[in-house]
């Protein structure tokens, strides 16, 4: 079976989604799929990975993050589509790339990846406080008709979490196949605890080995609320000894660094991309704190789940699909008060809740999990259609 990628949302520079199309690339050929995945770049290019293939066609950045790039028109992902003769099509964006994936005329059945729900990624972000959700929903309800219309077309709409599925699902879709993320297998563990890195780490903080170490993960971007976080574990640190490290950049990096100010307790760090060192990251703070309530995925969250990290997050989104009873802590989503309380209450109970933990570290899915249901589906859309 041979599959084809329309991919709107990769960048090379990107977080979650470049890690999820990498391992995607590497494990196809396992499943008996041949994989192209074609995204807009800065130049034309072919990298193979087995018989996957990633390829780019030179595109305008674009404008708002410098860091990603738009196909042009509908007329370069139809010569794509005309070129690379799919069995199936998966289309990872639901803008314009996915309208014009449903207007190509070939027969391959095709699935919409939703790598993100706009509305509470952007439009949320701005006017929650001044209007109800129903107001904002009922005033953005051509977008949600745009999305039933591409449900109509497409055989499968695939969602990565339960909150997602039950925001689409209310907005009217019927196609929608909840398929749950996961993190690289054996990459991810308590035992990649170092004990001399979170000391190193503290002290970059400016703190001894004896203060709580918090690790935020994610681009500088607005949807990300890192200012809120700073904010909270500022005020949760008066009277505590708590350092936050951000792994991250981003176009709002600028915000970010403001809100951090001249607080020594709080330092921004280049992305990893090497994943064992990452991983080491990870399994030597004490808790993963996240502020993004229109988190698709979680895929951070989940990292920090199978490292043995407790979880404080804001109480909707993915994020929040990834919080077990017991494992952390949810504040109010938006309320840096509600962090910096939430913090508050689960120092002291961290070693405990580390234990429970690190326990239920092994019991996380992988994303290899994600992509044998993945193609299986495809491959029982595909030979339905054929048998029709």
């Amino acid at each position: 079976m041979h599959v084809v990628d329309i991919s709107a949302l990769y960048s090379p520079d990107g977080g979650g989604i470049r890690t999820y199309t990498h391992r995607k690339l590497e494990v196809a050929e396992r499943h008996g799929v041949r994989l192209t995945v074609v995204v807009p770049g800065a130049e034309d290019g072919v990298r193979q990975v087995g018989k996957a293939r990633l390829i780019s066609i030179k595109s305008p950045r674009f404008p708002l993050d410098r860091n990603y790039f738009y196909f042009a028109s509908d007329r370069i992902i139809h010569a794509a589509l005309d070129a690379h003769q799919p069995d199936f099509i998966e289309c990872s964006s639901p803008w314009g790339s996915a309208a014009a994936v449903a207007d190509w005329p070939g027969a391959a059945p095709r699935s919409l990846f939703m790598h993100a729900e706009p509305l509470s990624a952007w439009v949320y972000r701005y006017l929650d406080g001044f209007l109800p959700r129903q107001a904002i929903d009922r005033g953005f309800d051509w977008f949600w008709r745009y999305l039933r219309r591409l449900d109509a077309r497409y055989d499968q709409v695939i969602s990565a979490a339960p909150s997602l599925s039950k925001r689409l699902r209310d907005g009217g879709l019927t196609h929608i196949v909840d398929n749950a993320l996961g993190v690289d297998p054996g990459v991810f563990s308590p035992a990649n605890r170092d004990e001399g890195l979170r000391a190193r780490l503290l002290a970059q903080c400016s703190l001894p080995p004896e203060a709580t170490l918090l690790v935020g993960v994610g681009r500088h971007s607005p949807e990300k609320q890192w200012p809120m976080v700073i904010a909270g574990v500022t005020a949760a640190s008066y009277g505590r000894p708590m350092g936050l490290i951000i792994l991250g950049d981003g176009h709002g990096r600028a915000s970010v660094v403001r809100a951090v100010g001249e607080n020594p307790h709080i330092q921004l760090i280049a992305p990893v991309r090497d994943r064992p060192e990452f991983a080491r990251i990870l399994a030597s703070a004490d808790m993963m704190v996240h502020g993004a309530p229109a988190e698709t995925f979680g895929i951070a969250c989940a990292e920090a789940r199978a490292s043995g990290l407790p979880l404080i997050v804001p109480d909707e989104g993915a994020a929040y699909d990834q919080l077990e009873p017991g494992l952390g802590f949810a504040f109010k989503s938006l309320d840096a008060a509600s962090l910096a309380g939430v913090l508050a209450e689960a120092i002291p109970q961290l070693p405990a809740m580390r234990a429970r933990a690190i326990a239920a570290a092994p019991d996380c899915r992988t994303i290899d999990e994600h992509f044998e249901a993945l193609f299986a589906g495809y491959a029982q859309v595909l030979a339905s259609r054929r048998a029709a």
